[in-house]
């Protein structure tokens, strides 16, 4: 990574060797000196790779480096949940002398993908550390180098790390701060994920030349109906990025459930109207390639919203963080990368018309 203080970094299938990506995770642990907290939803990186990234972790511990890794603990999800687990096997993380903790989410995820560094530098964004989520999966990293920043990250990983749960954490108003003279303020679910939801659909209400979203579903009532609304009203240009696969098995639950059956109708319209792509990803099985159009990144004209939260309710509900950044510059760049990955995938069009072929549970963690 470079050394500008606020960084966005985008991962496109193809576009990069894992190798690059593991280069600058091990060369992000290496500059530790005094503490790393890590909050990880997924790791899996296994053979030479994975040996670097944890030679890193034990080379840090060894060097008197207090090292935490907070994980989803995938033997709390209640029977029948949706959501494929994460495969980390703790006892291996374990291995690099770090101290760590299974995080409980009651039914939701803890799926927070950051790590803190000497309560100064962050590591964020969509990106599992996992060699799928590096070499085929769309993504986007994010690194800050800002104490007060990182005091926010740090209030959540601590209340992970004391209460082992994910309930009510979070809640709390996180102040916006100056990056390098760039105003970035982080939200944090599930304490603000019903605020973060509607902060994102005022925004694209109130949006006055562009919208672009990238997420692989999108089910949030409220940004679903300020894209209806953009849609109805023809007043900007707006556009996006899905995981078709995705979207076709989410239309399919929707329709076999009375209580949401409402909402396939309105995300059909938004998807079709606004021309949105969707990435034919393969449906997720523990062996197939985990190929999802995975970033979650939305701007609006100036203001780029990224971090690990799908735009779903579910997402409202689980360990989430996002930086809700404005910069022009920034907001330019990461729109021209959404068009350009919209370009590489045909039209979602109307998705859920077809035959569907995802009836398993939903890989868009």
């Amino acid at each position: 990574m470079g050394d500008r203080a606020l960084e966005l970094h985008t991962l496109t299938e193809g576009g990069q060797a894992a190798e690059e990506v593991a280069a600058s995770v091990v060369d992000w642990i290496a500059q530790a000196r005094r503490t790393l907290d890590l909050a990880l939803y997924d790791v899996r990186i296994p053979g030479a790779l994975g040996d670097s990234v944890s030679g890193a972790l034990h080379a840090a511990h060894r060097r008197g480096v207090q090292v935490r890794i907070a994980v989803h603990d995938p033997e709390a999800r209640p029977p029948g949940h949706a959501s494929p687990p994460p495969r980390t096997k703790p006892d291996i993380l374990a291995a690099t002398g770090a101290a760590i903790r299974r995080i409980d989410g009651n039914g939701d995820l803890m799926h927070h993908k950051f790590a803190l560094r000497d309560d100064e530098a962050l590591w964020a964004g969509s990106t599992n550390w996992t060699l799928d989520s590096w070499s085929l999966q769309e993504n986007v990293i994010v690194t800050a180098r800002s104490p007060t920043l990182v005091r926010s990250y740090s209030r959540v990983f601590d209340e992970l790390w004391r209460r082992r749960r994910i309930e009510d954490s979070g809640e709390f108003d996180a102040p916006a701060v100056s990056v390098g003279g760039i105003s970035v303020r982080p939200w944090f679910c599930p304490g603000r994920g019903r605020e973060l939801a509607h902060r994102i659909a005022t925004r694209i209400d109130r949006a006055r030349r562009r919208v672009r979203v990238a997420s692989p579903v999108l089910t949030s009532a409220p940004v679903l109906a300020a894209l209806a609304e953009v849609l109805e009203e023809r007043r900007i240009d707006a556009t996006g990025v899905v995981d078709r696969t995705q979207i076709e098995q989410v239309l399919h639950q929707w329709r076999d459930n009375a209580q949401v059956r409402w909402k396939a109708p309105l995300l059909e319209r938004v998807l079709d109207g606004l021309h949105f792509s969707g990435k034919p990803s393969h449906q997720w099985a523990p062996d197939t390639p985990h190929d999802f159009m995975h970033a979650k990144l939305t701007v609006i004209d100036d203001a780029v919203f990224v971090g690990s939260y799908n735009l779903s309710r579910s997402g409202e509900e689980n360990a989430e963080n996002v930086l809700e950044i404005e910069d022009p510059a920034l907001a330019e760049r990461m729109a021209a990368w959404i068009d350009e990955v919209r370009a590489r995938f045909p039209p979602v069009g109307a998705a859920g018309h077809g035959d569907f072929g995802g009836h398993g549970p939903l890989a868009h963690r």
